[in-house]
């Protein structure tokens, strides 16, 4: 999907601002999410609008060299002349403040859950990001499955647990144990059937699983 189709599911204009497509994108998600709207074309409509949310976002990160840009700074105002003497007041002010800019979220707020819900999304995910990082794929697991219990329409979520199936999977053909391995693949894709990366990651892994079990002494 390129980002003008991106800007056109969200119905918004070429180079929109980060809280236009925020705001573009929680309405739309209200009226589409399965929650609110059971028909099989909104579901498939949601993902589309989640996809492209999340492709606007690193697209301004990546223009922002991690941040979203910030607005265009103001014109320099005149500078007086060398013979001047400073006033009072332009000795005694304070230095300008420096902007801040603010990055854009790396969890999607789901407009459909709780502020407790949301909250304990956001802290599943940093909780389940250093967990994969560390290689403790079993209690990633249970603490992905869990959170899917909890919140079980939520599509994001849902990604990760795919996410979390494919990961601990890659390490069960490092290890060769390809039985075990093959479960967790057909899980991953089961758990999200509709994100085209995981099935290109999941088709590399049966790939490595094939190659090693030819290349096993």
């Amino acid at each position: 999907m390129n980002l003008a189709n991106c800007y056109q599911l969200l119905g918004l204009s070429a180079g929109a601002s980060f809280e236009e497509i925020k705001a573009s994108y929680r309405r739309l998600a209200r009226q589409y999410h399965p929650d609110v709207n059971p028909e099989q074309h909104a579901q498939e409509k949601f993902i589309q609008l989640t996809e492209a949310y999340q492709a606007l976002l690193r697209s301004l990160t990546a223009a922002g060299g991690g941040q979203v840009p910030p607005p265009s700074p103001p014109p320099p105002t005149k500078a007086p002349p060398a013979n001047a003497e400073p006033s009072t007041a332009a000795s005694s002010r304070m230095p300008p403040k420096v902007q801040v800019t603010r990055k854009p979220p790396t969890v999607i707020e789901n407009p459909n859950l709780s502020e407790q819900d949301n909250r304990l999304k956001r802290q599943s995910y940093d909780r389940l990001q250093q967990l994969l990082k560390d290689g403790r794929f079993p209690m990633a697991i249970a603490l992905i499955e869990g959170l899917a219990q909890r919140i079980p329409t939520d599509l994001e979520i849902r990604q990760w647990q795919a996410i979390t199936y494919q990961r601990w999977a890659r390490h069960l053909v490092q290890q060769r144990q390809f039985t075990k391995a093959r479960i967790y693949l057909k899980k991953a894709l089961r758990t999200d059937p509709h994100t085209r990366a995981l099935w290109q990651e999941v088709k590399r892994d049966f790939r490595r699983m094939e190659q090693a079990q030819t290349s096993r002494p």
